[in-house]
C-alpha cells in the first residue's frame, strides 16, 4: 500500500498556483490530489486547480514515500 499524507493548502493567486504546480511537478514518483468539497483534481494540473474554488482552503493529499524535504517546501502553501 502506498503511504499517504495530507495537509490544508491555500492557492489563491495565479503566481501561487504556478509556483505550487512547479514544485509538485518536481516529484514524478509522487501523486498529488487536491480535494475541495466533492471535487478531486490532479494537483499537477493548472487547469484542474483553476476549476476549484480559489477562495476556499483545499486539502492536498500526497501519495508516495515520505519525503521531509517535500513537506518542508509545501509549508509555503499551508493554510493557516
Amino acid at each position: 500500500m502506498i503511504p499517504m499524507k495530507s495537509m490544508k493548502v491555500k492557492l489563491n493567486s495565479i503566481e501561487n498556483i504556478r509556483d505550487f504546480v512547479s514544485l509538485v511537478s518536481l516529484y514524478p514518483n509522487h501523486e498529488f490530489d487536491l480535494v475541495s468539497g466533492r471535487y478531486v483534481v490532479n494537483a499537477k494540473s493548472i487547469m484542474g486547480i483553476f476549476s476549484l474554488d480559489q477562495s476556499a482552503d483545499t486539502e492536498l493529499i500526497v501519495h508516495g514515500e515520505d519525503c521531509p524535504e517535500l513537506f518542508e517546501k509545501l509549508e509555503a502553501f499551508k493554510a493557516e
